[in-house]
């Protein structure tokens, strides 16, 4: 009786441990994926600068326009949770649809090979910032699943864990990455 009652607290530990540990496991997993949208992000960061600098080259007295992308860049830096992140990222999206609807009334602008090039480097970072969201907001959704479903739920709760917030834009038209591709100008 004895060794049947050791094997099944045997198997009940062994259960605990796997539990606790695939929570963990997805926990980093979170973490990972949200810092990869913190270095994509970083990327389009330090981009905007360039760009504004050369739009404001060009379309200089469009003040009012360049200084709202770089006041947007700053709340979208400043954002640490991810629905906050998701609000500026929000803010800024649409600021960089003024920018570039901006740049399509200057042609000249258009035919500036750093611009051209700066809008290439745009669709790519947007590009990877979408795909991370994608990856991370997979990664908390079993996260939230695993803390939710049950036994696991007793170890997330006995252990403290948390679910973690999706990175979503409330916003439909917010979701849409902004349009940056011109035609060149005609010779």
């Amino acid at each position: 009786m004895a060794w049947i009652f050791l094997a099944l607290l045997a198997v009940v530990v062994l259960l605990i441990i796997g539990l606790y540990n695939a929570l963990v496991r997805l926990k980093v997993q979170s973490e990972n994926a949200w810092a990869d949208i913190d270095v994509q992000l970083k990327r389009r960061y330090d981009l905007l600068p360039n760009l504004v600098e050369t739009v404001k080259g060009y379309a200089g007295h469009e003040k009012e326009t360049l200084e709202a992308v770089i006041a947007a860049r700053n709340r979208a830096m400043a954002a640490a949770t991810p629905s906050a992140k998701a609000d500026a990222e929000g803010l800024l999206t649409q600021s960089l649809k003024s920018l570039f609807a901006l740049a399509e009334a200057y042609p000249q602008l258009r035919a500036v090979e750093s611009f051209t090039q700066l809008q290439g480097s745009l669709n790519q970072i947007e590009e990877a910032v979408q795909n991370a969201r994608r990856y991370y907001n997979a990664v908390v959704r079993d996260l939230n699943t695993k803390i939710q479903e049950f036994p696991s739920n007793l170890i997330a709760n006995f252990f403290g864990f948390k679910p973690r917030e999706f990175f979503e834009i409330a916003d439909a038209a917010e979701r849409a990455v902004p349009k940056v591709r011109f035609e060149q100008a005609a010779r």
